[in-house]
This record gives C-alpha cells, sequence and structure tokens, in this order.
C-alpha cells in the first residue's frame, strides 16, 4: 500500500452479518449515535468513496454533517457512466467536489455531461472483471494528494477492497437486528482456510446507544 491513500472502511451491519434486506432497505440499520459516528469518519479522510451501485440504490449526498468542517471529495467507481445525472452527487458537483472515475472511452457523451454539470470523470484501467482497478484508481486519487478514503460501500466495493488486501482500518457497527436473507456486508473473499483469514491486529470496541461499534486495525502503521 506503500503510496497509495490510506483505506478505512465503515459500515452498518445486523448481528447476522446483513447490510440490507433481501428488497434492498437499508436506512437505517443503525442508531442516531452511530450515524454521527459515521460522519465523524468523514471529517478525518479527505476522500470518501463509493461504488455506483450505491449512488443508484440509495441516492446519496456523501457530505461532512458537521457545522465548519470541510467536506470530503467524493468519489465514485463507475466503469460504464451509469451514475444518473439527476442524482443528488451530480446535482450538487459545483459545491461539492466530486471525482467519476470510470474507463477510458465509455460513453462520450455522457462524459461531457457530467463534466458540464461539474463533475470530474477520470480515467483508471479495468480489471479482469470489467470493473475499475482499484491500484490504478488509488494511483490516480495518490497524484490528487488524496490520502486518505473512507470507503462506504456498497458490499462489492468493500469486498473488493479486502480482498486485495488495500484497507488499513474497518469500522464495523452492529446493530441488534436479525435480518436473515439479505445483502452480506462482504462476499467472497477467496479465504479456503481459517489461516487465510482477516485478522486484525488490535480491536477496540465502544457500546454507542443500542449499537456496538468494532474498531478493526489491519496494520502496524497507527498514522
Amino acid at each position: 500500500m506503500a503510496g497509495l491513500p490510506r483505506i478505512s472502511i465503515s459500515y452498518a451491519q445486523s448481528l447476522d452479518g446483513r447490510i440490507a434486506t433481501r428488497s434492498g432497505e437499508s436506512q437505517w440499520i443503525s442508531g442516531e449515535s452511530t450515524l454521527r459516528l459515521a460522519h465523524r469518519l468523514r471529517r478525518r479522510n479527505r476522500g470518501i468513496l463509493v461504488g455506483v451501485g450505491t449512488v443508484l440504490k440509495d441516492n446519496p449526498k456523501l457530505t461532512c454533517r458537521i457545522p465548519h468542517k470541510t467536506d470530503p471529495v467524493r468519489i465514485v467507481l463507475d466503469s460504464h457512466l451509469s451514475i444518473p445525472t439527476e442524482s443528488e452527487l451530480v446535482k450538487s458537483a459545483y459545491a461539492y467536489e466530486t471525482l467519476i472515475i470510470t474507463a477510458e472511452g465509455v460513453q462520450n457523451e455522457k462524459r461531457e455531461l457530467l463534466t458540464n454539470a461539474g463533475v470530474e470523470v477520470m480515467n483508471a484501467r479495468l480489471s479482469v472483471d470489467g470493473h475499475v482497478d482499484l491500484n490504478s484508481a488509488l494511483q490516480l486519487l495518490a497524484a490528487r494528494g488524496i490520502d486518505s478514503i473512507l470507503v462506504e460501500g456498497g458490499s462489492r466495493i468493500i469486498t473488493s477492497f479486502l480482498k486485495e488486501r488495500l484497507v488499513s482500518k474497518i469500522y464495523i457497527t452492529m446493530a441488534p437486528i436479525i435480518i436473515g436473507q439479505g445483502v452480506p456486508a462482504v462476499g467472497d473473499l477467496g479465504v479456503r482456510s481459517l489461516r487465510e483469514a482477516i485478522t486484525p491486529l488490535r480491536i477496540k470496541t465502544k457500546k454507542m446507544g443500542k449499537d456496538l461499534v468494532w474498531e478493526l486495525d489491519l496494520e502496524t502503521d497507527t498514522r
């Protein structure tokens, strides 16, 4: 991870590891106290990143709702430029710095519409599965001076960052509910034995309202 932005992941899940119901409902799994925590985490990072699936499902604004604090750069990984031009992120792009990372040559007409709306569109390599290559994207962001990024989802993006071993810290909010069939927080990491499992070096827990927050350090660097 040398030279790349420091990556933190934050998500809220049920006791059985779901970040949404089978119909996609996710607002709000956690309580008010941990929602405020999410905005404090945004304040600590230079960028906040989601996949386009989160934009299509939740239409977030991704701002830091703490008075007198600088908002993070909003970053969307969108290999096919499928983000709607009427989304909150695009509509507010002149007010809040917004980057979309896609592949070169994708939808030039859509690219122009986004640029005219104040969005900066950047080109990265694609991985073998047709999604934006994470290392390529992080190199672009590092060149922009973005040295810390909070990843907020969705499940595929969270899984990809963990699978590539690009994550320094994870904040998991566990709400005291059981969903059953639904959207898992983390998908297949390719782990075949317990020795391959991701194991944090340090663990902190904190009770916030009815929720329990796990803070997991995955590297020795404690910046």
